[in-house]
């Protein structure tokens, strides 16, 4: 039993620690430095880079999840009841719900657009259709992923308590 606990915090850490560090340290880093290189070229470049690693923190988000529900059942199948099972379950279960919203459907839109203005988002005119709805996806995304992270947040404190 100790093994699948092990299991599942391990699974939530790598998750929730991927996400944090995607999103507090490559995307600043990215867009800062190739950025910086050349203001118009690099923001592009930045965008897809940042965009793959977020395809690949989205994938690894998703086996991070089914790991957690697995361990999470078997605990539950093989011994003692892990405290609230269902609410943790659920819990998971919205976060890999939004994670797939983000990645299935924000993320590819994204960069469709990314490639239809085959130059910087920030060039077009703030009214142009394109820019707007390139904000707003922009917006949805980070609305996302900052719910699964506080998801994340929730449960890691609830293994903490333990």
């Amino acid at each position: 039993m100790l093994v699948l606990r092990y299991l599942y915090v391990l699974a939530l850490v790598l998750w929730l620690g991927g996400m944090v560090l995607a999103g507090a340290v490559v995307a600043p880093a990215t867009f800062g430095v190739l950025g910086g290189w050349n203001p118009a070229e690099g923001r592009v470049l930045a965008g897809q880079v940042f965009g793959e690693v977020l395809r690949r923190a989205h994938l690894g988000a998703y086996a991070m999840a089914g790991v957690m529900l697995v361990a999470l059942t078997l605990q539950r199948l093989l011994g003692p009841r892990p405290l609230d099972y269902g609410i943790r379950v659920s819990l998971i279960g919205l976060m890999l719900a939004l994670m797939l919203a983000s990645g299935v459907l924000v993320s590819p839109r994204v960069t469709s657009m990314q490639h239809e203005v085959g130059g910087p988002i920030a060039a077009l005119p703030d009214a142009d259709p394109r820019r707007l709805a390139f904000n707003r996806l922009h917006g949805l995304s980070n609305a996302l992923l900052s719910a699964v992270a506080l998801g994340g947040f929730v449960l890691l404190v609830w293994e903490a308590r333990e």
